[in-house]
């Protein structure tokens, strides 16, 4: 396997430790992110005048000389696959995609094949940079498989920690619609005295809590209040279905990521999603509050009525703001029709 070889100097005022002095000081060409440079550092791969350097948190003096040595991106072990894919944005750092409901994301054992990482793979052809010293596409958010919507993915290094950077610091902007079991209304009592619910400004319900792994399921997730990761999603309601109303049309907007989040934490306000068969929702709707084209089209909705509508983030490269939007597919986009009937 080929190498290129990267040479600088440490610039004035280096930080404490070396990988971070490296990741400041590299040139912007290397893309090498911080990430990146902590394994070449524990591959042997950095010199720093001319002594090998294994220890991310040794200190490096203003005027050192590194020379680091990067090998080209291996292969990835997962097969690229013919699969079509409806791409909103593509440039040499990144690609937008709007998934199909139905398809994995990233394989798994039970999944090995037919999902967006097999479908990008064979879409860029081998043209990748490579993530982590791999070529392979930079996963830095994941929607569930039976929810529809955009995902963005990095195809260099420097885009992949830019992005995993402004979704660890909860910068970009995720936007989902859902349609919800109940109606999630501000004037309701019930609602207000679930534990971890608040309402801000403009009829928006906040749901503050931790989420983990449940004890007895392990594919699902629970609410916690001790001893989870923090989550933080924000519903407002748009629309109301039926008379009386037993369906409503909500916006989610995610502070914070977790696995199933959305689905969860609806469930836990008592307002799980249509069709969601992991978190209670196939509640038996009312007989008579809906005309009869919109109970059958409710009550056969097959997945989680959730898509990701929205996604907004700087370029980890050029700095430029993007904003992408993603129109309902053509399942969900029918279900409100039915409703509205």
């Amino acid at each position: 396997m080929s190498a290129s070889i990267i040479t600088f100097a440490v610039q004035e005022n280096p930080p404490p430790r070396l990988d971070k002095a490296l990741s400041r000081d590299v040139p912007e060409s290397a893309s090498l992110s911080r990430t990146r440079i902590a394994k070449l550092l524990e591959a042997g791969a950095v010199v720093i005048d001319g002594v090998v350097q294994s220890d991310p948190k040794a200190k490096v003096q203003e005027g050192a000389q590194v020379e680091i040595t990067v090998e080209e991106a291996s292969e990835s072990h997962i097969l690229p696959e013919d699969i079509p894919l409806d791409v909103i944005f593509e440039d040499d750092d990144l690609i937008v995609v709007n998934k199909p409901a139905g398809m994995v994301v990233h394989p798994a054992p039970g999944t090995p094949s037919g999902t967006l990482v097999n479908a990008l793979l064979h879409h860029f052809e081998g043209k990748l940079s490579g993530v982590g010293g791999s070529k392979r596409p930079g996963i830095v958010h994941r929607i569930d498989k039976d929810t529809s919507g955009l995902l963005v993915v990095a195809k260099s290094d420097a885009a992949h920690h830019g992005l995993a950077e402004q979704f660890a610091a909860h910068t970009a902007e995720r936007a989902y619609l859902a349609v919800t079991n109940g109606v999630p209304e501000v004037s309701d009592p019930r609602i207000r005295g679930i534990r971890g619910v608040s309402f801000e400004t403009g009829g928006v319900l906040k749901l503050t809590t931790q989420l983990a792994r449940h004890k007895h399921d392990r594919q699902r997730q629970a609410v916690l209040f001790e001893n989870g990761r923090h989550a933080v999603t924000r519903a407002k309601l748009l629309e109301r279905f039926g008379d009386p109303a037993c369906l409503g049309l909500v916006e989610c907007r995610l502070e914070t990521g977790r696995t199933h989040q959305i689905r969860v934490h609806m469930a836990h306000a008592g307002h799980g999603l249509l069709g969601d068969p992991t978190y209670g929702g196939r509640r038996k709707l009312p007989a008579k509050a809906l005309s009869e084209v919109g109970l059958e089209a409710a009550k056969n909705f097959n997945r989680q009525a959730l898509h990701a509508a929205l996604l907004g983030f700087e370029h980890p490269v050029s700095g430029e703001m993007l904003r992408f939007e993603a129109e309902l597919p053509e399942d969900m986009a029918q279900l409100l029709q039915d409703l509205r009937s």
